[in-house]
């Protein structure tokens, strides 16, 4: 079979192995204490410019995600997001399951754009009944966001402007960070992120690592107990030295960014693959996750070799489904996957 569901189907990328073997006889502190979640911590603060950050390694993305935003939100508070925001549609309900609700605006190609932002808090200051109401307590966005797509620097700053007009901070998922940083598309380093937001997290699960997502609070404003917080949530590992070695080596000598480059590279050549054999793109995704329309009887004749994941009917006859590249996307592969979808239209 050939495995283009998403990109972590594979185990973790060799250097990385190669790392946690090496260190496996050492003996460390527990729970983040390690000299390798120390060493981790502070490339990631020169990484994103930032010195005096906050930051904490957990364990995946949902529970980053239900963590941080529980972490900031009052009582009576909700988040804010795009209408496909992961939170709303792939996380089981995991930020409602914390007594935050999740708040859902119209998506623009998977963005949440400032001025539904804007117009949202708006109505909601000068609501007589707003008392009564969820209160719009912070913004939540995905870079790249669910749908592949990115949001460009000044996109980024807007958004953050209008959460500064509000007072409320704009958290950013990046569970695929590395993939928008590396696309030709984007306008955004890691630094202009740290610079244009409240918290954001580089996602190390599906970049590479067996497990782990980097959170970073830009100014050192991480919220009071934030550790004790993120043990309630579930989401530390008493052996903290696994996500430490492993974001330890993502940041040294860039391999994190390696990495995402080569998914993206991957990627636009399986793009080329499926647009010259008739298949037409869903959006115009410039990283590694590819969508396109596809004839249902062509699906079930696929489905025999490719893993791919069907995202939802397109019309009577057509589905949209996602393909998704990683570090361990080969070439051959890549042939294979051509050879199949000939096979199948000849």
């Amino acid at each position: 079979m050939l495995y283009f569901d998403t990109d972590y189907n594979n185990g973790l990328h060799p250097l990385l192995l190669q790392r946690l073997s090496e260190t496996n006889d050492q003996r460390t502190i527990g729970y983040g204490f390690d000299e390798f979640s120390t060493k981790a911590k502070q490339k990631i603060r020169e990484a994103c410019e930032c010195p005096g950050a906050d930051v904490f390694l957990l364990t995946g993305g949902t529970q980053t995600n239900s963590t941080v935003i529980s972490s900031l939100l009052h009582a009576v508070e909700g988040v804010v997001c795009a209408d496909t925001g992961h939170i709303n549609v792939h996380e089981a309900g995991a930020v409602e399951y914390t007594g935050h609700k999740v708040i859902a605006l119209p998506n623009h190609d998977g963005r949440l754009k400032a001025e539904d932002l804007d117009r949202c808090l708006t109505e909601f200051a000068t609501d007589p009944t707003a008392d009564h109401c969820v209160r719009p307590g912070m913004a939540y966005i995905s870079f790249p966001t669910e749908v592949g797509t990115l949001y460009s620097a000044s996109e980024l700053d807007a958004l953050y402007q209008t959460c500064q007009k509000h007072q409320i901070p704009l958290f950013i998922d990046g569970a695929r960070m590395g993939y928008g940083l590396t696309s030709d598309a984007s306008d955004v380093t890691l630094p202009y992120i740290a610079r244009h937001c409240d918290v954001f997290y580089i996602g190390g699960t599906k970049v590479g690592a067996l497990c782990g997502e980097a959170v970073v609070f830009p100014q050192g404003n991480a919220p009071r107990h934030f550790f004790s917080i993120i043990k309630q949530h579930g989401a530390l590992l008493a052996k903290g030295r696994l996500t430490g070695v492993q974001f330890d080596a993502l940041f040294t000598d860039g391999l994190y960014l390696k990495i995402a480059r080569h998914a993206n590279q991957q990627a636009k050549r399986l793009r080329d693959i499926m647009t010259r054999n008739g298949l037409r793109p869903y959006n115009d995704s410039p990283t590694n996750q590819q969508f396109f329309i596809i004839p249902n009887e062509m699906i079930k004749k696929m489905e025999q070799d490719v893993v791919f994941e069907t995202w939802g009917s397109y019309d009577e006859e057509h589905t949209t489904c996602r393909f998704v590249t990683s570090w361990a996307t080969t070439d051959d592969e890549l042939d294979a996957l051509e050879k199949v979808i000939r096979g199948i239209g000849s």
